[in-house]
């Protein structure tokens, strides 16, 4: 009898495509690409592809830190208050430092249970609504959420449609 190893288990997780959105606005912000992909156990959809912007990254790494108790939570890019959203090099460096927080989260096995990584990672849904799925009051659950959110193929749609733009 021929025995077939156990594949080892990956996460790739890749922060690209920084975008300024409302561009001409006061309200103007840069959010980026988030591409996971994984054959864990731990994640409901192997594949991914959703935008979040820097306030929500924040949001995320209070959400883990709250529940990781005393197990510290990777550090975020830090925010910088005032910056210009042409600015190429500030951008990339958040973008790098995004990736990095991403990266040494799903490194952490404590973490991987935690619901609201699961939904920033592979849902679109805001993180109020996050908050209200993982407390058991939205109208899905959280591998529900995902797997609607999977099915849709929202993430990918949103990805073909990017370059229409004029």
């Amino acid at each position: 009898m021929i025995r077939v190893q156990d594949q080892e288990e990956f996460i790739t997780v890749r922060v690209q495509d920084p975008r300024v959105q409302n561009k001409c606005s006061w309200n103007a912000y840069v959010d980026f690409k988030i591409f996971l992909h994984t054959n864990s156990k731990a994640f409901t959809a192997k594949t991914s592809c959703v935008r979040r912007r820097y306030s929500e990254f924040v949001w995320l790494k209070k959400k883990l830190q709250k529940n990781a108790g005393l197990v510290p939570v990777p550090e975020l890019p830090v925010k910088t208050p005032f910056f210009t959203l042409d600015n190429e090099e500030f951008i990339e460096n958040r973008r790098k430092g995004l990736q990095q927080f991403l990266e040494r989260v799903l490194k952490m096995t404590v973490l991987l249970s935690d619901s609201h990584l699961h939904l920033f990672l592979q849902t679109q849904l805001s993180v109020t609504v996050i908050d209200q799925c993982v407390q058991g009051c939205g109208p899905h659950s959280v591998t529900g959420a995902i797997l609607a959110y999977a099915s849709s193929n929202l993430g990918w749609v949103q990805e073909e449609g990017a370059g229409d733009e004029s």
